[in-house]
């Protein structure tokens, strides 16, 4: 009984830690999309979030439908993030880490300083 009670609470304790930092995502993402000059709210709104970072990055709309394609999807998110951190000024160190460690670093870019210097793919 002692052990179901402590995975009760190790389960209970790490979804709470998940909604937390899944939070911390998407508000990082609304700041990040109004510094970019579209709607916040956008970052609440499944699919069409990811055509909002595109616009933000100056990748094509059509560009969504990659997302639906294994492995494809992999790279095409690596070069949307990599995108990302150039529309902001930001080095390839940083786009590492919006590719590996991206709870950490998009709340970092919309809670921090950097400033949308506009769309790096265009």
């Amino acid at each position: 009984m002692d052990s179901d009670a402590a995975g009760a609470a190790g389960a209970t304790i790490y979804v709470i830690i998940s909604l937390a930092v899944g939070l911390l995502v998407v508000i990082g993402m609304w700041l990040i999309f109004s510094k970019a000059g579209k709607p916040g709210w956008a970052a609440i709104i499944p699919l069409y979030n990811i055509y909002v970072l595109l616009q933000v990055v100056g990748r094509p709309g059509w560009w969504l439908i990659l997302f639906f394609i294994p492995f494809v999807n992999l790279i095409v998110g690596i070069l949307v993030f990599v995108d990302l951190a150039k529309s902001f000024g930001k080095s390839g160190g940083y786009a590492v880490g919006l590719i590996f460690l991206s709870f950490i670093f998009i709340p970092m870019l919309g809670f921090g300083s950097a400033k949308y210097v506009g769309p790096a793919a265009a």
